[in-house]
């Protein structure tokens, strides 16, 4: 079911993505080689409750017979795409590591990731991490009133195919307020639906999962963490967006 949020409760999601956007600003300064996927889960499940929050991960229902997801982010390394379970794999030089997370505060959520250079990275790495970004940024252009999501879908993949990336199928954005997941679904690439007509309030998580090679994938068997089928680099880059009377609010970037 879709419905606008009101002006308090977008307060309350603008205080949620403040939160995650500080912590994953800190993270710039955390995500070093020698780290651990599990010390960073750590971290960010301290800064959320030290602010009075709660992750919104943690517990989340699995698929595919999936238990609970155990953790308070996900920690996505190299070919791993999303819902990678943090452990003590040690971080090393040159990887990338995408800390994708959530928290609710007073029962309204943010949402929102980043993928993170591991130190000194090639200049392929840095151009996928970069180009990531820039997937977003375009898609968003198009989340304003009388737009629909099918122009942000197709935004995201033109961008992401004009570079020599393909874009992941099996998962995509969606809508957010109470719930981490509301409608409506926001893909990444076209699809023969057009999907909603954006108008003012609508509330909607933009997350561009983008790959080096093909857009395939296969499911560990801890039947929660999606990589790439070829083993080649993924990314992903993701904010919490309200839909204004101009242009959209980014709740998750400071």
């Amino acid at each position: 079911m879709l419905y606008t949020k009101s002006k308090y409760e977008i307060e309350l999601m603008k205080s949620a993505g403040r939160i995650l956007a500080e912590l994953l600003e800190a993270l710039n300064d955390i995500v070093k080689p020698g780290i651990t996927t599990k010390e960073l889960d750590k971290y960010c499940e301290g800064v959320i409750m030290k602010n009075g929050a709660l992750p919104s991960f943690k517990g989340q229902p699995g698929i595919y017979g999936a238990p609970p997801f155990p953790a308070s982010v996900c920690a996505s390394v190299n070919d791993e795409i999303i819902h990678g379970i943090p452990d003590k794999r040690v971080l090393k030089d040159g990887d990338i590591v995408t800390i994708d997370v959530g928290c609710s505060y007073k029962g309204y959520q943010g949402d929102a990731a980043r993928t993170y250079a591991v130190g000194e990275c090639s200049e392929e790495t840095s151009r996928l991490v970069r180009v990531t970004r820039e997937c977003f940024f375009e898609g968003i252009k198009n989340a304003v009133p009388g737009k629909r999501v099918i122009d942000i879908s197709g935004a995201v993949q033109d961008h992401a195919e004009s570079n020599g990336y393909s874009v992941v199928r099996e998962f995509t954005g969606h809508g957010i307020g109470r719930e981490l997941h509301e409608d409506p679904e926001v893909p990444n690439y076209r699809t023969k639906y057009k999907g909603i007509m954006f108008i003012p309030g609508i509330a909607i998580a933009v997350e561009p999962m983008i790959c080096a090679g093909s857009y395939a994938t296969k499911i560990d068997k801890n039947k929660w963490t999606v990589r790439t089928a070829d083993g080649k680099l993924s990314a992903h880059y993701e904010n919490t967006i309200i839909v204004t009377d101009g242009e959209p609010v980014i709740t998750t970037l400071i």
